[in-house]
């Protein structure tokens, strides 16, 4: 593997691209840094402190502590992420996208414009919404985080944060496009490995102090690996349906004849479950703390995470989540019928109908198993935080957003090296989500 390592100064295209990858990723986390005009950062960071387990500690995870400061990269990515998954779902329902989608590269093109038009105007509404919500926030000692409000404030906050999310739209594109890995998967992944520094010097300094026994640090180290090579293997995990293509004779060559295989991912929803979960169970707690109501409160308080029912609610929405966002981006029928127009067929499966019926049976099982491996990891923190007394917070999405990630672009830099005919990393080649 430290072979491996050494090959990639070898490569100048690839030494090119991952010194080009960690230059914009830099420059993200330094923008996250630069605060947004009118606003105090103290109050504001004191509420923040207080909005653990609600949409806003969930949104300021995803931008890497942004948002809790309120920096110019306050929405992060989320809006294209969101303007994304809403184009990826209307595509089953407008015919126009589902054409386009069918258009290959440049139908992927238009699909692509037309999310950065939805992401800037999500990132307008979104930046309103805030702009007019932190004119009425208060901190404890009861300071307003705006010192002047009114439509000036709120236009130089739409306009700061919408930039801001273009500036990183336009990042993630150009790593993807010049760089290593996927973009917008590694500015969400650098935002969150920023907070792992502090959580690893707080857990230290309660080792030293002896509030933290060293039995329980090596067993938090053994936990961590284990649950990281379990998430590594679920990513990994498919379930290979053998395909058997008949022979035909055109002219006088012979097509078809082989054998190969339909692979279904165990976790083909990936992180998309745990976020809509969360963003639905924690929307309570978030109106909660912007309007203090009695059975509000009483809600939002019973939906926090750590209770018993906020628990039992999130595995059951990851579990919906997983099986509509399947059906969404996986269709059988059309599968089966791409499979019987080329010949295509499932040893002892009757072409066509019952070809995607036997697809869907099989899909429909290993979907409840990917779900639940998804909601095991999600579930981890809060069993370690209540149970344990872990002084920081391991697993949940982020986790599962970090491996994967990792994952993906380990395996694009072993793609590149192993093209120029140089050893990879590992002995067995990895292979992408």
């Amino acid at each position: 593997m430290i072979g491996g390592f050494g090959n990639i100064g070898k490569v100048p295209e690839l030494k090119r691209r991952i010194f080009l990858t960690l230059g914009l990723l830099a420059v993200y986390r330094i923008g996250a840094h630069v605060p947004t005009p009118g606003v105090d950062a103290a109050v504001l960071a004191e509420i923040f402190a207080r909005a653990r387990g609600t949409l806003l500690g969930l949104f300021d995870m995803f931008s890497g502590g942004a948002l809790s400061s309120l920096s110019v990269f306050s929405l992060g990515i989320m809006p294209y992420i969101s303007a994304s998954i809403i184009l990826q779902l209307l595509t089953v329902v407008i015919p126009h996208l589902e054409q386009l989608k069918k258009e290959g590269e440049a139908g992927r093109r238009k699909i692509t414009q037309y999310t950065r038009y939805g992401t800037i105007v999500l990132a307008i509404v979104q930046g309103f919404g805030i702009s007019v919500g932190l004119e009425s926030m208060q901190g404890p000692g009861g300071a307003f985080v705006v010192g002047m409000p009114g439509w000036g404030f709120r236009l130089m906050t739409v306009l700061t944060l919408t930039a801001g999310t273009a500036f990183i739209m336009w990042l993630g594109e150009q790593i993807t496009e010049r760089g290593i890995g996927n973009g917008i998967s590694l500015i969400i992944f650098a935002g969150i490995v920023a907070r792992m520094p502090a959580a690893i010097l707080s857990t230290a300094q309660l080792a030293t102090t002896g509030e933290l026994s060293v039995l329980i640090v090596a067993g938090l180290l053994v936990l961590m690996v284990v649950v990281v090579g379990l998430i590594i293997f679920f990513e990994r995990a498919q379930r290979r349906i053998p395909v058997q293509y008949a022979k035909r004779i055109v002219g006088r060559r012979v097509y078809g004849g082989q054998t190969t295989h339909l692979p279904l991912k165990i976790n083909s929803a990936g992180v998309i479950p745990p976020i809509f979960a969360s963003s639905i169970i924690m929307f309570p707690a978030t109106l909660a703390s912007f309007f203090q109501v009695g059975i509000m409160k009483t809600v939002a308080d019973s939906l926090r995470p750590g209770t018993w029912i906020y628990d039992l609610i999130f595995v059951a929405f990851i579990i919906f989540f997983a099986y509509f966002y399947t059906a969404v981006t996986f269709n059988p029928v059309e599968v089966a019928d791409n499979m019987k127009k080329y010949g295509g067929y499932i040893p002892g499966i009757r072409p066509g109908k019952k070809t995607a019926e036997f697809i869907d049976r099989v899909l429909t099982r290993i979907t409840f198993a990917g779900a639940i491996y998804v909601a095991a990891i999600c579930v981890l923190p809060t069993i370690l935080i209540t149970g344990f007394n872990v002084p920081f917070y391991f697993g949940g999405t982020a986790l599962l957003i970090v491996v994967g990630v990792a994952m993906d672009t380990v395996s694009q830099i072993e793609a590149h090296m192993l093209t120029r005919h140089y050893e990879g990393f590992l002995k067995k080649r990895m292979r992408g989500r």
